[in-house]
């Protein structure tokens, strides 16, 4: 298996556009997808499951166990369709990256999808007092239509890691216009970018009209926050672990 995607549902959908958040510096993007996925009540409709993931498990709520999974959330907001592609994970490597990107366009192709944003955080060495939202992309006219965010972003950052960065690059191969917001964050791996998913979501409010009430982000991410936390540093001591058994390994000839 390299990626199976699961329809849960056969709800009509055309020409969305597509939101990604998923774990990254600061999880700036993951907190802002999640939280507009539970603001506006949306419906999961696609699961992503592949080997290509961390090989490991989550112990859930329930003391029981999930496999790592991408998700697929829908909600239709002033006539317009809107997918949120959320998780807990990226996939491991390069290759599976690419391959990764294919897959979600796919899915856009399926339901006609020709827009995507992405989003993730710009990490800093000292927390941002007011975090800066930038916005590239491989459409200048999409990115001018964003506003609150600035497009001077020429030396700010260096290549886009990840999802956030590839998907652009493949959209633009498939003639689908992709654009992301990336927003300065403290760079430390422990930190929860909370103030820049707030920026990120104040840009996408402008541009799409979610009437979000942004006042309530603290509240309703402070669980979310000790989730994230729990399941990062948990990934984060299996991966040391198992490099530490790889390092003992040596071979001698």
């Amino acid at each position: 298996m390299s990626f199976e995607v699961k329809f849960l549902t056969k709800t009509k959908v055309k020409n969305p556009i597509l939101i990604e958040g998923l774990p990254g510096i600061g999880n700036v993007g993951k907190v802002a997808a999640d939280f507009l996925v539970e603001s506006l009540k949306c419906k999961k409709i696609i699961e992503i499951h592949s080997h290509y993931f961390p090989h490991s498990v989550f112990v859930n709520e329930d003391n029981l166990i999930n496999l790592p999974v991408v998700e697929i959330w829908h909600k239709k907001v002033s006539k317009q369709d809107f997918f949120f592609l959320v998780g807990d994970i990226q996939p491991i490597d390069e290759a599976s990256c690419y391959k990764f990107c294919e897959v979600v366009l796919d899915v856009m192709d399926k339901f006609e999808g020709k827009q995507i944003v992405t989003l993730g955080g710009i990490g800093l060495q000292k927390i941002p007092k007011k975090p800066k939202v930038y916005i590239t992309g491989n459409n200048k006219e999409m990115v001018s239509s964003f506003k609150g965010c600035s497009s001077k972003i020429y030396g700010v950052v260096g290549p886009i890691m990840g999802v956030t960065g590839v998907l652009l690059g493949a959209a633009a191969k498939r003639n689908v216009q992709a654009v992301s917001l990336l927003t300065q964050t403290f760079g430390h791996p422990a930190y929860l970018g909370i103030k820049g998913s707030k920026e990120t979501l104040a840009v996408l409010d402008k541009k799409f009209n979610f009437k979000l009430n942004l006042k309530t982000l603290s509240e309703e991410i402070a669980e979310l926050e000790q989730e994230i936390k729990t399941k990062t540093k948990k990934l984060a001591e299996a991966a040391t672990q198992e490099q530490k058994e790889n390092n003992d390994v040596n071979y001698f000839g």
